[in-house]
């Protein structure tokens, strides 16, 4: 007697003039097991990469807040030096947008050893009630009517 069948049905062979008889097992395909710890390979790596590209999405608009706020700070301390003021020691709060973002600085003036000289300090913060500081500029002028 010979019996086949596939897809991981045994075949049967009885014995006779060829010989004893033998099963075999033969299989096609993937265990349900195999193709379980596939999928829960591939989800994990996926998870993986989804919270890399969050994690860089927001590392890219901290680092563009940061630059932004630099420019606020340099543009305070530009406009500064082009009028060629002379500003007294204390200390002034105002508004310095840039972009979308709604910044506000803060400008330190301090006098220094000697009377014709000052040290201006620009700090920019993400709002007047935050007091994180996203950028700090610091400098010192002259100044220009004693020259």
């Amino acid at each position: 007697m010979h019996t086949k069948q596939t897809a991981g049905v045994m075949h049967a062979r009885r014995g006779g003039a060829r010989g004893p008889a033998t099963f075999t097992k033969t299989m096609h395909g993937f265990t349900l097991i195999e193709v379980l710890v596939a999928l829960a390979i591939v989800a994990i790596a996926l998870g993986a990469v989804l919270r890399a590209i969050g994690s860089l999405a927001a590392d890219t608009d901290s680092a563009r807040q940061h630059l932004l706020a630099l420019w606020s700070a340099d543009n305070a301390l530009s406009e500064l030096r082009i009028s060629s003021a002379w500003p007294p020691p204390g200390q002034t709060t105002f508004t310095c947008p840039q972009g979308a973002y709604r910044f506000v600085c803060r400008q330190t003036v301090s006098a220094l050893g000697s009377p014709l000289v000052r040290q201006v300090t620009v700090s920019v913060y993400p709002s007047a009630a935050n007091r994180m500081v996203l950028a700090e500029v610091v400098t010192v002028i002259q100044n220009e009517a004693h020259r």
